[in-house]
């Protein structure tokens, strides 16, 4: 028999954070989270309740850890969108959909109860964290920033009655074959013809002191339209900032400047910490602590973060500077390739972008939705 239990206790909550762990010992592919990001998410005043409100459960068979989900109510999104939505994330379970359908049960009486008529994931609080359920490319290594799961995962969701919202697409771009010298060119010709220029900064600390303001002004204006955004607050503005500060290099950002130093294109890159937390489980031991440093001065991978262009700025070539930045990314000694991590399969502008390169298409990441009766 399936018991579902909402997290409360301690043991519960350690529960819950090592279930995919457990889950996925031995898996090449499954890259955890930071261990102690995961347990802020259980703390009073963690940085999303200002405008969540979150439930957490588990499943036990025989008194074991079976299977995990929670549920997220974003109020602004629900204000931004005029809808009444719930969002679940989270969700891992084994492969048994007795599991599944107690674990989905309870996040859908939790979000009636809350008066919403729709659930929909998997989504996080924002999108900042991971979202998407992986339904192509399950060979292939998770990025740090995007979670890995089984295949049955889909076949699961699909037999309660969820349906696709959308898609996201991730590929791993090269170098192309040969020299082009066209995209310098080009990048050079659109900062000159519309009195742009590039930010410059002399370490992480003061990139961060003169351009984070602009940087989150941007964020909000040029995500505003896509799936799942909210808007910054100030106290994810200083989460991320923080976060930034640990892997974030100057040698990895693309600011580009308006004549009045507004920021009006930004591409953000990090070396990939893929590898450096898999051995140690998210926790930052020791020695993940001198494999994330290596990691981070001698990056093999690169993950494309946050690409981002002012709206009157589209559409005008200005995404050549970005790609021309990452292409000098990529001539950096030891770096195979980089990741894109999530594109909205409608983002055209985007997608468009990366035929610049080699792209290699290796993972697709779906978002489900439900109306609840």
């Amino acid at each position: 028999m399936i018991e579902i239990q909402e997290v409360k206790t301690k043991k519960q909550i350690k529960e819950f954070i090592e279930f995919p762990l457990n889950l996925y010992r031995g898996n090449d592919c499954f890259v955890p989270p930071l261990y102690g990001d995961e347990k802020k998410m259980f703390r009073p005043d963690y940085v999303y309740n200002d405008n969540c409100e979150s439930v957490f459960y588990l499943a036990y068979e025989d008194g074991k850890p079976v299977g995990r989900i929670q549920g997220i109510l974003q109020r602004a999104s629900n204000e931004k969108s005029g809808e009444k939505r719930v969002r679940f994330t989270r969700f891992d379970t084994i492969d048994d959909r007795r599991v599944s359908q107690a674990l989905f049960d309870a996040v859908e009486t939790w979000a009636r109860g809350l008066g919403m008529d729709t659930i929909c994931g998997p989504l996080g609080y924002s999108d900042l964290e991971r979202e998407g359920l992986l339904i192509e490319g399950f060979d292939q290594l998770s990025t740090f920033e995007e979670q890995y799961n089984a295949p049955y995962y889909a076949e699961h969701i699909e037999a309660l009655g969820y349906e696709k919202e959308v898609d996201w697409f991730e590929s791993k771009l090269y170098l192309p074959e040969g020299e082009d010298e066209t995209l310098q060119k080009t990048a050079d010709f659109v900062l000159k013809r519309y009195d742009l220029h590039i930010g410059e900064a002399k370490s992480t600390g003061d990139f961060l002191k003169r351009y984070a303001d602009g940087f989150f002004e941007l964020l909000d204006t040029a995500y505003e339209g896509l799936y799942g955004t909210v808007p910054f607050t100030d106290r994810m503005k200083k989460m991320m900032i923080a976060n930034f500060k640990l892997i974030i290099n100057k040698e990895h950002v693309v600011v580009v400047l308006d004549k009045n130093d507004r920021i009006v294109c930004l591409g953000l890159c990090f070396p990939s910490i893929a590898k450096a937390v898999q051995k140690s489980g998210g926790r930052l031991t020791p020695a993940a602590l001198v494999r994330l440093l290596r990691a981070i001065k001698h990056p093999e991978i690169i993950d494309l973060g946050l690409i981002a262009v002012a709206p009157e700025y589209l559409n005008r070539g200005i995404s050549a500077v970005v790609s021309a930045g990452l292409m000098r990314i990529l001539h950096t000694k030891g770096v195979k390739y980089a990741e894109t991590n999530l594109n909205l399969e409608y983002n055209h502008a985007i997608l468009n972008q990366w035929k610049r390169f080699r792209a290699e298409r290796h993972k697709v990441r779906r978002s489900y939705v439900k109306k609840l009766k």
